[in-house]
């Protein structure tokens, strides 16, 4: 989960936080914005409008509320329109018969207007925890490579640690996290693979 701290530094500005809450929230954008688009590209850009957005409008962010949930919802509202206007420009195809997949649709269900955590949130917090349960070492290797989008070479290097014992490391740290999630929300196994790419 994005802390109350960072809301507040990226809601004044800072550099710093928006290049942070990229690096935790890109990954598991990318993997989500592809169950609706599979061009590359699109992918790309839709995820920097919603950052681009979020910048632009961080005055407005509320310490107190989502902030992950807040781009998701913008996220998802940005793939749909898209999947609506290429669609429609084909001719075939009504805005009303607009259908999604069962993986899109239980993001679907996330964006309803309610007070308890959507999936994205319960889903992060389970994610967060299964990290923080790896050994300190694991933990730290996994965070900076996944989550803060280090090279291995640069950690191996910071770590005194050969490429090799990150690479380790970083499979072993996938495996219990997968095991955990896996154990906690069986139904959305398929899932867990977008979070840790």
């Amino acid at each position: 989960m994005i802390g109350r701290d960072q809301k507040l530094a990226l809601k004044n500005g800072e550099p710093e936080a928006f290049r942070l809450l990229f690096g935790i929230l890109y990954p598991r954008m990318k993997g989500y914005c592809r169950l609706f688009i599979h061009e590359q590209n699109q992918v790309e850009d839709l995820i920097q409008e919603v950052f681009l957005t979020l910048w632009e409008k961080r005055d407005s962010i509320d310490p107190e509320k989502s902030l992950e949930s807040l781009v998701f919802v913008s996220l998802r509202n940005r793939c749909l329109n898209h999947l609506k206007a290429s669609r429609m420009s084909d001719g075939n195809l009504e805005v009303s018969q607009l259908h999604v997949n069962e993986l899109q649709y239980l993001y679907h269900l996330d964006f309803l207007d309610k007070e308890e955590r959507s999936l994205e949130e319960e889903l992060a917090v389970a994610f967060h925890q299964a990290v923080d349960a790896l050994p300190p070492r694991m933990k730290q290797v996994f965070m900076l490579c996944k989550m803060e989008g280090h090279r291995q070479k640069e950690v191996a290097e910071e770590l005194g640690i050969s490429v090799k014992a990150v690479e380790k490391q970083i499979a072993e740290a996938k495996e219990r996290i997968t095991r955990q999630l896996s154990r906690q929300y069986p139904l959305f196994a398929f899932l867990i693979p977008l979070l840790l790419n």
